[in-house]
């Protein structure tokens, strides 16, 4: 797995690199919000994420971080408080670890997120479009379709979310640029026509006043 791990405590963080390392999880270590920020873009399968960092709160930076990167979280704290774990449960974490903890107990809660440990499928499918989110490709069929990173991450929204329709309130909550790049509405309109195109598929459907919709088939 490819995990980014925000904690600024070095005597924990130094532990927990070598550990995660030596179980083959390729890990980047950030101690500050600012360098979780400059690598929230980047793919990760797991987010190992401090509640108290030395330049703000790690809820905070949850909420930017989810805006352009979509895996799961495990919040990491000292705060063995009720309302702080609800909280970080309520944003969209996880899981939640107080510390001290063992790294018997982390590695047992990060087996849970190893998709070839688990035999979980990386590939999504709607219709005749496959998206498999390890590999980061998409295709309709046998043909490969190249989509930018918001293009991406908008399609993966839809097909997640298959059957169901997703707010365009939503869709730009989430898509919205890390470095303050709002996505507005009309961009998103375009964002959804290029990827309609790009597909060859009218499997997205818009839901007037709403959003959009991927119908399953």
């Amino acid at each position: 797995m490819d995990i980014l791990l925000v904690e600024d405590n070095k005597l924990i963080s130094k532990s927990l690199v070598y550990t995660l390392q030596s179980k083959g999880h390729k890990t980047t270590l950030c101690e500050t919000c600012e360098a979780a920020l400059l690598q929230a873009g980047q793919e990760y399968d797991l987010i190992i994420l401090d509640v108290t960092l030395p330049d703000g709160n790690g809820f905070e930076l949850y909420r930017d971080i989810s805006r352009v990167n979509t895996a799961p979280v495990i919040f990491l704290t000292a705060m063995d408080d009720e309302d702080h774990i609800v909280g970080g449960l309520e944003l969209g974490a996880v899981d939640y670890i107080t510390k001290p903890f063992s790294t018997r107990e982390l590695l047992a809660r990060i087996r849970r997120f190893d998709k070839k440990a688990t035999g979980q499928s990386t590939v999504l499918t709607v219709g005749s479009i496959y998206a498999d989110t390890e590999s980061h490709t998409v295709r309709n069929g046998d043909k490969t379709v190249e989509l930018t990173a918001l293009e991406y991450r908008i399609l993966l929204m839809l097909m997640q979310n298959a059957g169901k329709v997703v707010t365009r309130e939503r869709i730009m909550e989430k898509i919205w640029d890390i470095a303050g790049n709002f996505v507005n509405d009309n961009t998103l309109t375009v964002y959804i026509k290029r990827i309609r195109q790009k597909l060859d598929t009218d499997l997205i459907r818009t839901v007037k006043g709403i959003g959009y919709k991927m119908e399953e088939t």
